[in-house]
């Protein structure tokens, strides 16, 4: 269907709605076609397979054995996945103002990466020079790249949504809400006021000792609640980001710019409980096991840059000191501040960045070594789940490489889900989150205009709250009007006995406000039968809808998705929308 055909189509929407639409009773939503956990008996792993730094491309599936506590389990399938193996994009004509469609404009990346600045743990002036470097860089970000920008500070915040336009990317980065940010514990002024006074009693004598040791035991206890804030804040983010991103088909790569984990845990903490006594441990490795389910492979990279030769100098080829998930630590002499990151990235399947000034190449090193992996599926041959998590092992034969992936799953049963691990997520939740890629299954063109618009001066509109939650929106109110055009190509519609062809539709309209929060929501379901006359009309010309939608005033985002319940598809697109004050 060609784009002027559009106007054309929309003038039918009432009379293919009225006759093929039929309000149906609320039904489960369909659970996503890929699930990551043990209760649907299948388990995927992402490994990401390099040697001397290069990455390996072509392996056969009978090469790779997988380990389930010792035991090895039978692989039910192996895919590759690569950037030059994905299909390309078609390029489109330009759309006119206010029409929208969700084709893909770019060659689809195999992964998508999210990119974490980190203000609550690294120095203003740190921060400084990464979001100068990061600027710089997606000047020349390779085109069809996926990525989405978050901050932490007080609290964890997208500065924006997963895109694979990098002029969108750069202007997030020079706007207001990505300018560097005083950590509110690292850049307090009164520390070192505190450090200096406990010296000068210390130099006092013998008299100020009583003072000065109180003042001491008052830093200490000070120091210990901001440690524990840092570190409260810092997990409550990453499993923010397990929770969003478990909701991301496939696999996905986070880039975290920090200055130092809040604490040091020591070498294998995190994978051995027993190897250390901090109290953080078990929330450490649990924030991990929440990552890992949901396929998020963590690549933290030191905002505070050189420390020892770099691992980027110009005599070091491929990933070079890089630490690999699961490789040695003889290799690499990494300061205490820097353990607790590295196991993160271990047990995720990323590699930890450390110890040089070249963020950019950093991050491009993060982004290819994370765009080339297999993902390997199998059955547990243990059927007694009890909720717990199940560690593995991956090997490969007949070469010196290293694996790098996440180790393990939580073993949840049927109905019950341990209280770390991750919720289902149906179809319509995942292409409905703020942020989220869109997804182009199923294909739609729609145009947004506000109700005010002349075209809408003799149409039949609704008179009432337009939304779930309009009723409870802040004055003043503004509607706008979503009309749709589905490709009837990209549906799957059952052949009735009696020759009908039936088909299920169903249409969301999501409202954020420019912090992400949802301020206002609309669903529908269409339950379409057509005879075969009526189909190859509707062939021609595609499926329309029209939707209203109240908005507050303000910079709001507009999600659209659409839901083919037979087929088990969903077509998506986020759209920014300016709403005026009056």
């Amino acid at each position: 269907m060609s784009l002027h055909q559009i106007a054309v189509t929309l003038a039918l929407a009432g009379l293919v709605t009225t006759a093929c639409a039929q309000a149906a009773p609320d039904q489960p939503q369909n659970a996503p076609q890929v699930v990551l956990n043990a209760q649907a008996y299948s388990v995927l792993v992402d490994v990401v397979v390099t040697q001397n730094g290069k990455r390996i491309t072509g392996l056969d599936s009978k090469r790779f054995h997988i380990l389930e506590d010792g035991k090895e389990q039978a692989i039910s399938f192996l895919e590759e996945h690569a950037p030059e193996k994905m299909p390309p994009a078609a390029k489109h004509a330009p759309l006119p103002p206010h029409y929208y469609n969700n084709l893909p404009s770019r060659p689809p990346g195999s992964a998508v990466n999210l990119l974490l600045l980190d203000a609550l743990n690294t120095p203003l002036a740190n921060q400084v020079d990464v979001r100068r470097q990061m600027v710089k860089y997606l000047g020349t970000i390779e085109p069809g790249t996926t990525m989405a920008i978050f901050t932490l500070s007080s609290r964890l915040r997208m500065i924006q949504g997963f895109t694979s336009n990098a002029g969108d990317l750069m202007a997030a980065l020079k706007s207001a809400k990505g300018n560097p940010r005083q950590s509110v514990s690292l850049d307090a002024p009164s520390g070192g006021a505190f450090d200096s006074a406990v010296s000068n009693l210390g130099l006092m004598g013998a008299e100020a000792g009583p003072a000065a040791t109180m003042m001491q035991q008052f830093q200490d206890a000070s120091d210990t609640s901001q440690t524990d804030r840092r570190v409260g804040l810092t997990l409550e983010a990453m499993q923010q980001l397990a929770r969003y991103l478990s909701a991301v088909p496939g696999r996905k790569n986070l880039i975290w710019f920090s200055g130092a984990f809040p604490l040091a845990l020591g070498p294998t903490s995190i994978a051995n409980p027993a190897a250390g006594s901090s109290s953080y441990q078990d929330q450490v490795r649990s924030t991990v096991e929440m990552l890992a389910t949901a396929r998020v492979a963590v690549y933290p990279m030191d905002a505070a840059g050189l420390a020892t030769p770099g691992v980027f100098d110009a005599g070091n080829s491929g990933l070079g000191g890089v630490r690999p998930g699961g490789g040695s630590r003889n290799s690499f002499q990494a300061s205490d501040v820097h353990f607790t990151m590295e196991e993160i990235a271990d047990q995720t399947g990323g590699i930890a960045l450390f110890n040089h000034n070249d963020f950019a190449r950093g991050v491009a090193t993060a982004i290819e070594n994370g765009s080339t992996y297999y993902t390997i599926g199998y059955v547990p041959q243990s059927r007694n789940f009890h909720g717990e998590f199940r560690k593995f092992k991956v090997r490969l034969d007949d070469c010196h490489c290293e694996l790098a992936y996440r180790r393990g799953y939580y073993a949840d049963p049927p109905g019950k889900r341990s209280p770390v691990s991750l919720a289902e997520v149906s179809l319509m939740t995942s292409a409905t989150l703020h942020g989220a890629p869109p997804s182009s299954q199923v294909l739609f063109q729609t145009r947004v205009l506000p109700v005010t618009d002349p075209i809408f001066k003799d149409a039949k509109l609704v008179d009432a709250p337009a939304g779930e939650l309009a009723s409870s929106l802040k004055t003043p109110v503004y509607r706008f009007v979503v009309d749709m055009v589905v490709d009837p190509k990209t549906l799957t519609f059952d052949t009735a006995p009696d020759g009908r062809r039936q088909g299920a539709l169903e249409f969301a309209l999501v409202a954020f406000d420019a912090d992400g929060k949802l301020v206002n929501d609309m669903d529908r379901i269409l339950q379409m039968a057509f005879t075969p006359d009526e189909f190859a009309h509707l062939t021609a010309r595609g499926v329309p809808v029209r939707m209203e939608l109240d908005f507050p005033a303000g910079q709001d985002f507009l999600m659209i998705a659409v839901h083919d319940r037979i087929g088990v598809r969903v077509g998506s697109l986020e759209i920014p929308l300016t709403v005026p004050a009056n």
